[in-house]
């Protein structure tokens, strides 16, 4: 179920990092990137994930591409090392790996309803909706910058410590998911054209 949790974690923040640039604007704050994020109606990128396991002496390393279209279809197809699929639409996910599909409805789990929630309520440029769910802080300038996300429910904080996303404009260059138990991940993020 963490393992899950962390995975779907990685896919929802990672619709950040396919919304297209925007002009420059002589204020940025989170108001102004919630808003742009809002503005996005599909994306593509390409990306690279390391995650950090404490009983392995190097990274697991796997890339692939993510696809976005508003307001509530994500998909991550991850090539390399294996390919698997997972398809984040309206109240279900779906996996497929080796073959296998499986198929959960987010009613059956809230803690993931819960997070998914407030990631959909961040791209409708609703910052309420996010701050349900999270502490919000973000450092920096247009040109770089810096927004982290700290779980408020108890069951997230058992899980995810923090959630650093970082960026230029409104596009989202890494994320970095630290967990509980000590490990951590760092998805690099390359947008690239709409198919």
């Amino acid at each position: 179920m963490n393992n899950l949790l962390l995975r779907l974690c990685l896919l929802v923040c990672s619709i950040w990092a396919i919304t297209p640039s925007s002009h420059a604007q002589a204020t940025w704050d989170l108001d102004q990137l919630m808003q742009s994020l809002a503005t996005t109606r599909t994306g593509h990128a390409s990306f690279i994930e390391k995650k950090f396991i404490a009983i392995l002496n190097k990274p697991v390393e796997s890339s692939g591409e993510l696809f976005y279209t508003a307001p509530d279809r994500l998909e991550k197809r991850t090539l390399q090392p294996k390919a698997e699929t997972m398809v984040l639409d309206k109240d279900k996910l779906i996996v497929e790996q080796r073959g296998k599909k499986h198929v959960l409805s987010l009613q059956s789990y809230p803690e993931i309803a819960a997070f998914i929630d407030s990631i959909r309520g961040t791209l409708a440029g609703d910052r309420k909706a996010l701050e349900r769910s999270y502490k919000l802080g973000m450092v920096g300038t247009e040109q770089s910058w810096n927004l982290s996300l700290l779980p408020l429910a108890d069951k997230m904080k058992k899980v995810v410590t923090s959630i650093d996303i970082s960026g230029s404009g409104n596009t989202l260059e890494t994320i970095e998911i630290k967990q509980a138990d000590g490990d951590s991940s760092v998805m690099t993020i390359t947008p690239l054209p709409a198919l």
